[in-house]
């Protein structure tokens, strides 16, 4: 089931519009989708419509990433204000809130400062990893590589860090949503290299946060090792920590159908939880 595809902008944005995907009624409780950087909301096209039974799901592709504007200017603590101005343009009182890796650092933030957070899942948020790691992949996103061919920068399309375990027709519908035709003619993938990896304004307080947490890290993660989940969960007020076996730093695509079960297990506790 496709998204509903919209634009919205609001006066703190200072002119930039930003995309969203939506699912299910309007009316439910807000969840909201947070992808990595570099990546866009169609990274959540195969979850999200298993959450639209009960929740009205919006995925968003922060600036600089998928169908959004892509100032020129680069803006430290850019991402939060997205986040920040999404809330507001649905004009909740309330939000759900899942994010993955740099997704999950601004729904971390977010969440510390706003007492609107019903619960956070957090997808293996980058810690304790391997700097050289994280390196590598802003210089690889970086090149900015272009194709001849809608089919060609389809072909190419890869995740990184390398996802080996993600099902081939995963990639190749999130390739096929994830590429843009350049000024020259040429196709590319759905960036701005300039925007992968921008600085937070501040460093997010786990401490702040006071709804519940559930941390999901991949077995096979090296951006978020076993001992830095262990220290974020010890940082939360109220935190589950799950390890998805058979999975990298891509949890959600490396193994869809586990993510979608722990996912609606802890939202199921949390909301039997709220009608007690």
């Amino acid at each position: 089931m496709n998204g509903l595809s919209t634009h919205f902008t609001t006066p703190d944005l200072s002119g930039i519009r930003l995309h969203t995907l939506s699912w299910g009624e309007t009316g439910r409780p807000e969840l909201i989708l947070l992808h990595g950087g570099g990546a866009n909301a169609h990274w959540w096209d195969h979850i999200a419509p298993l959450l639209s039974d009960r929740f009205h799901v919006t995925a968003l592709d922060f600036r600089g990433h998928g169908a959004s504007d892509f100032p020129e200017e680069v803006e430290t603590g850019g991402f939060d204000s997205d986040l920040e101005a999404l809330v507001d343009h649905l004009a909740t009182d309330s939000v759900f809130l899942i994010g993955h890796s740099m997704g999950a650092r601004v729904a971390l933030d977010f969440a510390s400062k706003s007492e609107k957070t019903r619960a956070l899942v957090l997808i293996d948020l980058a810690r304790g990893g391997d700097a050289r790691q994280k390196r590598r992949g802003r210089l690889a996103l970086a090149l900015r590589r272009s194709y001849a061919s809608r089919e060609e920068a389809i072909e190419r399309y890869r995740f990184l860090p390398a996802a080996d375990r993600v099902a081939e027709p995963l990639r190749d519908s999130i390739a096929r949503k994830s590429i843009r035709c350049e000024p020259d003619g040429r196709f590319s993938y759905a960036f701005d290299p300039r925007w992968f990896g921008v600085a937070a304004s501040h460093r997010p307080d786990p401490g702040g946060v006071e709804c519940p947490v559930l941390i999901l890290r991949g077995e096979e993660s090296r951006l978020l090792t076993e001992a830095g989940a262990q220290e974020l969960a010890g940082e939360l007020r109220e935190a589950r920590l799950e390890v998805v076996a058979s999975a990298g730093h891509h949890v959600q695509l490396d193994q869809p159908d586990m993510t979608s079960r722990l996912i609606n297990d802890f939202l199921d506790d949390v909301c039997a939880r709220e009608s007690v």
